[in-house]
């Protein structure tokens, strides 16, 4: 074996090392980032159910409700489309505001469900999504066509619960939850597979990979968010 052979085989050592140091710390990122962000979106929930003054003027001022709805879907599609053109730090903070936005939103839970209910369901719904990641993390079966089946199926019942918005019928609206339950459930294997094969192949933990990390953790809060209003729909007691 000549000297560029031994070489050769040197940087390869050292690149999966690399590698193998790099991706724990990444796939521990994920779920920090998508922690504190739960943290965030509950305690801003709270805190606004708590004051009946701040959740008077939210949810009587219709323009004001919608545009924390639409500065949510655009801070998910700009942060998913021009991660690569973002600073880490810019990312991060839009993540940052996404889940205080939502926790805004959310607290309308509180005027709807008792706050047991909310409790219960909440840690159903930590339970039901740490098994769905931990499959989705260590089975070696492909779950890509599955991913695909269930992206299409999100995409009928976000048209049904539009739809139901003229309709109110109750029914339709616990056809969409069941199915939502079962769509997120799937979806939270899946996505947790993605992101392990795509930190895999992060050369190291550099900006970039962080990047791919916080977008991991943003796609994980969504799938953790909406299993939760899934099941409260299902679950949750009315006040």
């Amino acid at each position: 074996m000549n000297y560029n052979e031994l070489n050769f085989e040197a940087m390869t050592r050292e690149r999966d090392f690399a590698m193998s140091a790099a991706f724990p710390v990444l796939m521990r990122k994920v779920y920090v980032w998508m922690t504190l962000a739960l943290v965030l979106t509950g305690a801003t929930a709270y805190g606004v159910a708590s004051s009946p003054g701040v959740m008077m003027t939210l949810f009587s001022n219709k323009l004001l409700f919608w545009g924390l709805i639409i500065a949510e879907f655009g801070l998910v599609i700009g942060l998913s489309a021009a991660i690569n053109k973002l600073s880490l730090t810019t990312a991060t903070l839009m993540f940052v505001v996404y889940s205080v936005i939502n926790g805004a939103v959310l607290s309308s839970i509180f005027m709807i469900y008792t706050m047991s209910s909310i409790a219960s369901v909440f840690f159903i719904t930590a339970g039901t999504f740490a098994v769905m990641a931990f499959i989705g993390y260590t089975t070696k079966k492909d779950l890509t066509s599955m991913g695909k089946i269930l992206f299409m199926a999100l995409i009928g019942i976000i048209i049904a619960t539009v739809v139901n918005i003229f309709l109110k019928s109750t029914g339709l609206e616990m056809i969409v939850s069941y199915l939502g339950v079962l769509i997120f459930v799937g979806l939270t294997a899946y996505d947790s597979q993605k992101i392990k094969q795509m930190l895999l192949m992060a050369p190291d933990a550099g900006e970039g990979a962080q990047k791919i990390a916080l977008l991991g953790a943003l796609t994980l809060y969504l799938d953790f968010i909406n299993l939760f209003i899934y099941l409260l729909r299902i679950f949750g007691r009315r006040e």
